[in-house]
């Protein structure tokens, strides 16, 4: 199963070298503020918290999981699909387009900003007959008790179930539910990547694009987009 996960805070783009270092960023790293929340108490009263609300998320459910479960996104022999089209996604011939549409739609799902309670998201970019597609977000995946905060998860799917033909994904994209918030050590990772391209987005809409370059001997690339542009701000170190 292959997965993409954000931590906060997270040190993780050591591995990153950065051609130009943005506001808040230092030797590559952005190092976000604290987001646990302001509960008071002690710390067994922040940990009953956290375990409240994710005991209550796990129960109870969303409107997204209880409608969405089986129907925009599942589970087959162990890997993650996920549905398309998603009508919230303008589909186009251009698939930066689709992108650009991306975290707005995402942001509007339960829990996608919600910080250290919140909800990552995983899906597919894909194309059908020449025009680019996003499919629906899956929230498929675990989320790990980090005190004070958590790591979340979602898989990166597999397959793209679409009625009208064969599904060519070129990306996988996941949405990280706290600000500022760069790809992590996971996202990353060589063997985590399975498509052309990962995009990532936070809570502010700071959308990157990783290309890996996987089985090639140029270091993958990292890039933000900045103005309708992709600007280069890093290579993977080896």
């Amino acid at each position: 199963m292959r997965y993409a996960s954000g931590t906060v805070p997270h040190d993780s783009a050591q591995r990153i070298r950065f051609n130009f270092c943005p506001a808040g960023v230092e030797r590559g790293c952005v190092r976000p503020t604290r987001t646990t929340p302001a509960c008071g108490g002690s710390s067994m009263k922040r940990w009953a918290a956290m375990l409240f609300a994710t005991m209550v998320a796990c129960s109870s459910g969303d409107w997204h999981t209880r409608k969405g479960d089986g129907t925009f996104y599942g589970r087959r022999a162990g890997d993650v699909w996920v549905r398309g089209p998603w009508e919230e996604i303008r589909p186009s011939r251009d698939v930066d387009e689709v992108i650009e549409q991306l975290c707005p739609a995402i942001m509007k799902l339960p829990r996608a900003s919600a910080g250290a309670y919140g909800q990552e998201y995983c899906g597919a970019i894909y194309s059908v007959d020449g025009v680019y597609y996003a499919s629906y977000g899956s929230p498929l995946g675990k989320t790990i008790l980090m005190y004070p905060e958590t790591r979340k998860q979602c898989y990166s799917p597999r397959f793209v179930v679409d009625d009208r033909g064969r599904a060519s994904i070129i990306a996988d994209y996941h949405s990280h539910p706290w600000q500022p918030s760069p790809m992590s050590d996971r996202d990353l990772w060589s063997h985590s990547q399975r498509w052309l391209l990962r995009i990532q987005f936070d809570t502010g809409c700071r959308v990157m694009k990783l290309i890996p370059h996987v089985g090639e001997s140029r270091p993958g690339e990292v890039f933000a987009r900045e103005e309708r542009r992709w600007r280069l701000i890093g290579h993977i170190l080896p």
